[in-house]
C-alpha cells in the first residue's frame, strides 16, 4: 500500500487533500520491526520548471504517471517511508515550484533538509544550467552535511538528449552528489533513487543529522498528537 500527504501551498492559500492517508500513515510507523531505526529525513526536489519534479515524486509515492502534469504552484508535500537494511526512513518530501517567480521562496523548503535532488531534464541543456546553479545555492545556503543527488530526468528522450551522460557524472563527482539518470514515464531509476538517498542517510554518521531519528516511544506520541488533531 502507498502512503501519501499532499498539500499545495502557496503564499496566499494552503491546502490538505486525502485526509485519510494521515491516519494511514501514522499506523504504518507502528508496524515498524522491533529495535528497527526510524529515521525522519526532509527532503527537497529543486530545479527548473518542466523538468519532471513532481513526475517523479508521483511515480514514488504513488506509481503514477500523467503525460501532462500541472506546474506546481509554490509547493507541495508528500511523505513516503521506505525500509533499507540500516534503518526505516520516513521521507517529507517537498516538490518545490520550478517557476522563477517562486525562487525566492525556495529557501523556505531546502532550510533544515537532510537531503535534496537537483533535477534537469536531458533534452534540454539550459536546465543542466541552471541544475549547476541550484547546487551552488544549497552548497552555500544549505546544511552543510546535506545529501545532494543530480538527477537527469527524462531518460526516455535519449533520441533528443542535449546533456550526455558524462556530463552529469563528471558534474556530480567534483561536488560529491549521487547521480542518476530517470524516467518518470518509464520509471527507470526512480525508486532506486529514493532508495540510494536512503541509504546515505541511514549510513551517515551521525544518522541523518538534520532529520529527526525516532524512538517508538516518541512514534507513539506522535500518534497520539495525530489523533488529538484530527478529533
Amino acid at each position: 500500500m502507498r502512503l501519501y500527504q499532499f498539500f499545495c501551498l502557496s503564499k496566499t492559500f494552503f491546502c490538505l487533500c486525502n485526509f485519510q492517508s494521515v491516519v494511514q500513515l501514522d499506523l504504518h510507523w507502528t508496524m515498524a520491526r522491533p529495535g528497527t531505526r526510524i529515521i525522519q529525513a526532509k527532503l527537497v526536489l529543486v530545479g527548473d520548471m518542466g523538468t519532471g519534479k513532481t513526475s517523479l515524486v508521483l511515480r514514488f509515492v504513488k506509481g503514477q504517471f500523467f503525460h501532462h502534469q500541472e506546474a506546481t504552484i509554490g509547493a507541495a508535500f508528500f511523505t513516503q517511508i521506505l525500509s533499507v537494511s540500516e534503518a526505516t526512513v520516513k521521507f517529507d518530501i517537498w516538490d518545490t515550484a520550478g517557476q522563477e517567480r517562486y525562487h525566492s521562496l525556495a529557501p523556505m523548503y531546502y532550510r533544515g533538509a537532510a537531503a535534496a535532488i537537483v533535477v534537469y531534464d536531458i533534452s534540454t541543456m539550459d536546465t543542466f544550467a541552471r541544475a549547476k546553479k541550484w547546487v551552488q545555492e544549497l552548497q552555500k545556503q544549505g546544511n552543510p552535511k546535506l545529501v545532494m543527488a543530480l538527477v537527469g530526468n527524462k531518460s526516455d528522450l535519449d533520441s533528443k538528449r542535449e546533456v550526455q551522460v558524462e556530463e552529469g557524472e563528471e558534474f556530480a563527482q567534483e561536488n560529491g552528489m549521487l547521480f542518476m539518470e530517470t524516467s518518470a514515464k518509464t520509471a527507470e531509476n526512480v525508486n532506486e533513487l529514493f532508495y540510494e538517498i536512503a541509504k546515505k542517510l541511514a549510513t551517515a554518521s551521525p544518522p541523518n543529522p538534520s532529520g529527526v531519528t525516532l524512538n517508538h516511544e516518541e512514534t507513539q506520541e506522535r500518534r497520539g498528537k495525530l489523533f488529538c488533531c484530527i478529533g
